[in-house]
This record gives C-alpha cells, structure tokens and sequence, in this order.
C-alpha cells in the first residue's frame, strides 16, 4: 500500500513513516500542508496520516479541501489538540480516525491496518486464497500452514495481488505501491520479486500468472 505522511515534527514523522515502512508500505512525506494538498491531487494514497498544525496549510483546511473532491481515501489525523470539540470537529470534516500526541506506536500500527483493512473492504487482519493466509498485522504468509520465509517486499507484492485474487494488477500499480519518491522505481525489481514468489510458491496450488501486457494475477489450481 502506499501512505503518505504529512508531519512537520521531523522525529514523530520519522517514527511514523519507519513504521509504516516496517508494515510494509511505500511511504511519502510532506512537512508542508500546502505542498501535500497539491500531491493529494495528482497522486493516489491508500492512506493519509495528517498533522492538524501544519505550516502552509493548516490540516483541517487539507482535509476539507479532499473531502470536498469527494477523494475517499482514509485519513488518520494524529495530534496534539486532545479537546472533544477539536475530535468532533475534525470527524465531521471527514477524518476517519483520530489520535492524540503522544501516542503509543503499537496503536497507532493497529489503527492504520483498521484503516487500510475497511477500506479494502475486509473483516479482519488475514487475507486467505484457498489454501494461502497472509498475516498482514504478523507480517507473514504460509500455505497450508507451511511458513513462507519471504522478505518484506515480496510479501507486500504477494498481499497487493491476494487483495484481489483472481484479478488482473498491472505493474504499473505494483511500482506504485512498491516504491516512494525517494526511491528508484523499477518495473524490472517487480519482476525480479515476483520471479522470487514463484519458485517460492513451486509445488503448492497457489500461483503467480504473467498476462503479457496487462499485469500479474495470483490464482489457485
């Protein structure tokens, strides 16, 4: 999945984003509201984690200007302002959750998997495909409760294509969700990682199909 952190405090931003980046996400940030409102535009999120005191632009003014593209991608506000009024209002405008600094960083990993989890429309923390379970707060997968021993990029492309099993994901949409912008996206690390699965996955009947030109899909035999 793919996050974007929008933090001016740079020691709780890197926290947030190594965790996150420990979850398995790619991960942007932005310390300026301004400056994440214009890559809000152009730019698709899974999740967003948004500061209320931002320099540029203030963070309820970033999310009512979201809300109002009718932009329905979860947000997660974390700050300071612990007053119900403060909560209140910033639910209305269309946060999805909220959490007060200082936070402890175990809660704040479980409600950013509650978010992402809703939002793929999913009940709980497991994604299964026949026979496959992917542990999405454990950070592992097995098969047939055979662990598979997969690092955290392989595992984040084997969960991006069990969201959707049976369907078609480009690669184009594996990059994105593989890589931020301070790295070097490479639809030929996608294939190197996906080549990976596959002789991971030799002998079960869970298999990683290529359609040429169009993307990957994960399928059971």
């Amino acid at each position: 999945m793919r996050v974007l952190v929008v933090e001016d405090t740079a020691d709780i931003a890197e926290a947030v984003v190594a965790r996150l980046e420990a979850m398995g996400h790619a991960v942007d940030w932005e310390d300026n509201g301004s400056t994440a409102s214009e890559l809000l535009e152009v730019q698709a999120y899974d999740l967003v984690v948004l500061d209320l005191s931002l320099p540029g632009q203030d963070g309820l003014e970033l999310l009512r200007k979201l809300r109002a593209r009718r932009a329905g991608v979860p947000v997660l506000v974390i700050t300071a302002r612990s007053a119900v009024d403060a909560r209140v209002d910033t639910l209305d405008l269309g946060a999805d959750d909220y959490l007060t600094k200082p936070f402890d960083f175990r809660e704040f990993e479980a409600r950013a998997r509650a978010l992402l989890r809703r939002s793929a429309g999913l009940s709980d923390n497991v994604l299964r495909v026949g026979p496959l379970a992917i542990d999405r707060a454990g950070r592992v997968a097995s098969i047939e409760d055979r662990p598979l021993n997969l690092t955290r990029r392989e595992l984040t492309v084997l969960e991006i294509l069990a969201i959707r099993p049976e369907r078609i994901v480009p690669k184009e949409e594996l990059v994105e969700q593989l890589f931020n912008f301070d790295q070097d996206p490479s639809p030929n690390a996608v294939e190197q990682f996906v080549a990976r699965l596959r002789r991971k996955l030799t002998g079960s009947p869970v298999e990683i199909q290529t359609l040429r030109g169009l993307g990957y899909r994960l399928a059971t035999r």
